[in-house]
Parts: C-alpha cells; structure tokens; sequence
C-alpha cells in the first residue's frame, strides 16, 4: 500500500511513495548494520564535519523545505521556515559540542586510571510523528548519530516526502549510506524490525497508545526504549502576571503549529484574581486569530493534518459542550476545503468531560479558575501526564514554588516551553521517559562502559 501526502489545506494528494516489502526491509536493516561497523570507527571529528555540511545545505534550501513540511502537515510557511533553520542550528551546536559530551570521564580509585566511556550500541530504531517532520527527526538523530550509532526511522505515513528529504539530505552532505535510512514501512512491520537483533534500541515519539505498544516490545526484546508521548501542559497565571507580556503569548502557546504540539500549553489556570481581565484580552485575541491557507505570510492558524484530526477534536467539543463546559469563542469545524478549526476558548468544563480529561491536539484553550498559586499548581498536577508546563509571574517566590513542585519534565517562566539543544527534553508519568537533547540525549544510546587499569 503507498505512503499518500495529501495537502491539508487543499485535500489533494501530492505525492505517494512505495511501501517496502519484506526483502527490501531486510536489506536496509542491512545496509545500515554495515553502515554501523564503519560508523562506529569514524573519529567524532569527522562526523561533526560531515554533519556541518549538512547544516549548510539544510540552511541553503530553507525554502524549499518550508514548502514542503507545509504541503504535508499544514503549518505556516512561516512556521516550517523556522522549524528548518532550528534543524540546522541543532546540527551546528551538536557538530562543535558533541565531542565534549562523549569525552571519557576519568573516575579517581585505587587503580591507575579508571572512568567511564561512552560507546555506541548499534542500530537506533524511531517511530516519528507528523506535527514536526523535520524536527522530530534531527532531534532525535543528531546527537545520536554524533554518538556512533546509526538511525532507521519510520516516519508517519502522512510526511513521506519530509521523510525522503532528510536521507537524502543526510546523504548529499556525506554520510555513508544506511547511517541514517528512512523506512517506508507499515505499521504491522513495526513487531517485527523491533524483535530484529540488529536494532538495539527502539525510540518513539507520539500518543500514549502508541508508546505503550513499543514500550511492550522493547521489554519483550530487552531494547533500551526511550519515548515522547503525550500532554495536557498547564498554563499558569499566577498573581503577579504581568498580562501585557502573557496574554499574547498565551494565545501563540495554544495556535502555535496549528494547535498541534505536544508542549504546546493547554490547560490555562488563572488564579482568580487576573481571571476576568486574562479571560477578556484572551478571548479577544483568540477570536481575532486569522485563519487560512499557511502559504499566506498573515495566517496564523493553518488547516489541521487530517479530516480524521479534525473530527476528533470537534466531537471532543462538543461532547464537552454538552456536558455543560461553554466555547466562548470558536467550538464549531469549519465547513468547506480543508481541515479548519477555529482557534476555541473553553470554560466552566467539567473534570470528566473529554475536554477535562483529554489530549485536545489542536487550537482549543481549557480556561479553569483557581483561587490561589497552590490551588493552580495542585490542579496543573492532576493529570496523567507530565511533559512541560509555564508559570506567569513577576514574584520570584511564585516562580520558585512551580519550578519545585509541579510533577513535569520541563518548566518555563515568563516563557514558552521549547526544545533547545542546550537543556533535556522529555516529561515523566504517561508524557514518557528518557531524554532528547543536551548531554543526556547525546549519551541516551551509549553503553557507559566502565574502565579500570590496575
């Protein structure tokens, strides 16, 4: 069956691309243990410098990749263009950084010299999604990649091109081919490329189900698994906000890649205090939000990635709505081409409404009133997951009790959460666990092998 991307805004298919079948699966599995042995071997200087090229040419053709992830996912153009430059600036930072991440750790014991080195393990397998078809791979590979490892990827069936793009690109700039091989593979094969004793370590990023799946078996096979999987990031409106500066930005946190990020902020929590003039501004600007194809230099909020993406969020509208939660703004798909949905404040939903208790993957804000910063932080906790979360406010000491106590893997004050090669990603409970990015991303796939010279 082919690999179909249908462009979001226009309904049309622009592309297919070929499922691998069983031999063609097993041959790249192949091609990338091969790749692998010699890999291993390359001094991490010259893969840092195979990696800058790729930097370059990525930074070369901005353009032509922003057209691309919009054609396939629907993002703006301007949002795709960004998204393609922070790919490039990650490659660059782990090419000058990575070497000092891996270094040898000298352990002071008994022995001459003893520490500890990080080596590779082999084959990484990924399962990616389709909200960042760029990002979500270079953050994952990258540091990986620098690490001596080489990378097999499913991508989501929705971004074949996006995914085609990167092995070539990857191999335009140099790297041996199968270091990092893109799999046009469908999901049954899934079992099968895990159990395969050339992978030794399978990551994914997407829901939770499917993070439960993989994660099942990973153990089955006794591979490392790291996951990122879903969110419901609160939005903290604490009582010394300052709501010229968090307004805005609460409104970007909830449109921002057309609602479709797993750290966007979704739940807003204002303590009662700043509720009724965050609750004005908020849905005035959310209101005002323009809406429409994302080639457009002024549209903010593009289409949804799928007819099936939007029915989803509008029955979990409205079965909210009929709970007795109001849309104050938006709640309602919009009819004709494309898959629109309106940028959408809630309030008054309750706690078991699928609002209330739901991943809402798309423009819909959850507003809930609170008394105080304790009360704000014990709701932003009751939650399954815990990916990131944001805290609004001038106090130190307002900020200082969020960074302790809420129960997330990230936490942002005054500003957005983002990923950044600098700090670790990754959330704790059902948001997943292990972590991208940073030192800890660089090691994630290594063997720390212990060494001692008596």
């Amino acid at each position: 069956m082919p690999f179909l991307a249908t462009n979001p805004a226009t309904e049309e298919v622009i592309a297919e691309y070929p499922a691998l079948s069983a031999l063609e699966l097993d041959a790249a599995l192949e091609l990338a243990h091969d790749a692998y042995t010699r890999w291993r071997a390359t001094p991490i200087c010259e893969r840092a410098e195979v990696l800058r090229r790729a930097a370059e040419l990525l930074e070369s053709e901005v353009p032509v990749a922003g057209a691309l992830m919009t054609s396939e996912m629907g993002k703006t153009f301007a949002s795709a263009k960004g998204e393609a430059a922070k790919c490039a600036m990650t490659m660059r930072y782990y090419a000058e950084h990575a070497g000092s991440m891996l270094v040898d750790e000298s352990i002071a014991t008994n022995a001459r010299r003893s520490g500890v080195r990080f080596d590779p393990i082999g084959i990484v397998f990924a399962v990616m999604p389709w909200n960042f078809p760029f990002w979500q791979v270079v953050r994952m590979a990258t540091p990986t990649l620098m690490a001596g490892n080489v990378v097999a990827f499913k991508h989501a069936p929705n971004v074949p091109g996006s995914a085609r793009y990167l092995e070539d690109l990857f191999v335009r700039a140099g790297f041996p081919k199968g270091v990092l091989t893109n799999l046009f593979v469908e999901v049954d094969q899934v079992a099968g490329i895990i159990a395969d004793p050339r992978v030794r370590a399978v990551t994914l990023t997407g829901s939770e189900r499917a993070g439960r799946s993989v994660a099942e078996l990973a153990g089955q096979n006794l591979k490392k698994c790291v996951l990122e999987l879903g969110g419901s990031d609160p939005f903290i409106v604490a009582g010394s906000a300052d709501l010229d500066h968090t307004v805005p930005l609460a409104v970007t946190a909830r449109v921002q890649n057309n609602g479709q990020a797993c750290i966007a902020s979704k739940r807003f929590i204002v303590v009662r205090e700043k509720a009724d003039e965050f609750l004005e501004r908020f849905v005035t600007e959310m209101a005002a939000v323009k809406m429409g194809d994302p080639m457009e230099p002024a549209t903010v909020l593009g289409p949804l990635v799928s007819k099936s993406q939007v029915d989803l969020l509008a029955a979990q509208v409205s079965a909210s709505i009929d709970k007795g939660a109001l849309a104050l703004t938006g709640g309602a798909a919009v009819k004709g081409q494309g898959f629109y949905y309106p940028a959408t404040v809630l309030v008054d939903v309750p706690a078991d409404s699928r609002a209330g208790c739901e991943e809402l993957f798309g423009p819909v804000a959850v507003v809930h009133v609170v008394e105080d910063l304790d009360a704000a932080i014990d709701l932003a906790n009751d939650t399954p997951w815990g990916l990131g979360g944001t805290i609004w406010a001038q106090r130190q000491s307002e900020i200082d009790a969020a960074i302790a106590r809420l129960d997330v893997g990230m936490v942002f004050a005054n500003a957005l959460v983002v990923s950044m090669p600098e700090l670790p990603f990754g959330g704790t409970k059902n948001s997943g666990f292990g972590r991208e990015l940073s030192v800890y991303g660089a090691r994630e796939f290594t063997n720390a092998k212990s060494y001692f010279v008596q």
